[in-house]
């Protein structure tokens, strides 16, 4: 199992497990993690998802995608360079504790 933690708005730090090939979004509303909603299930076709990958982390990530840009440009929260959407980010061992952290809030 791959750990994952979500960092909220206040600090508070929630760790879950994940399967290798799940997405960060996949994970977080299995868990019925408050903060990403998910709303079209990871197709990318909505911004709910958005997250900030932590800087110690972003090299590992991967950079994101033209869609994943465009996607972000509707996001309700502030885009900066950590913005990823977690649907697409998909998990496996080499992100074995990795570090997001949640917007304010998501429509």
């Amino acid at each position: 199992m791959i750990k994952v933690t979500y960092v909220a708005p206040d600090g508070t730090a929630t760790t879950l497990e994940a399967e290798p090939g799940s997405s960060v979004m996949q994970t977080a509303v299995a868990n019925d993690l408050d903060g990403i909603v998910g709303e079209c299930g990871g197709a990318m076709m909505c911004a709910t998802c958005h997250c900030y990958v932590d800087p110690a982390w972003q090299d590992r990530t991967g950079a994101r995608s033209s869609d994943e840009e465009e996607m972000l440009e509707g996001a309700a929260t502030e885009v900066t360079a950590a913005s990823r959407l977690s649907c697409q980010i998909r998990l496996d061992p080499a992100l074995d504790g990795l570090v997001v952290h949640l917007p304010e809030e998501q429509h």
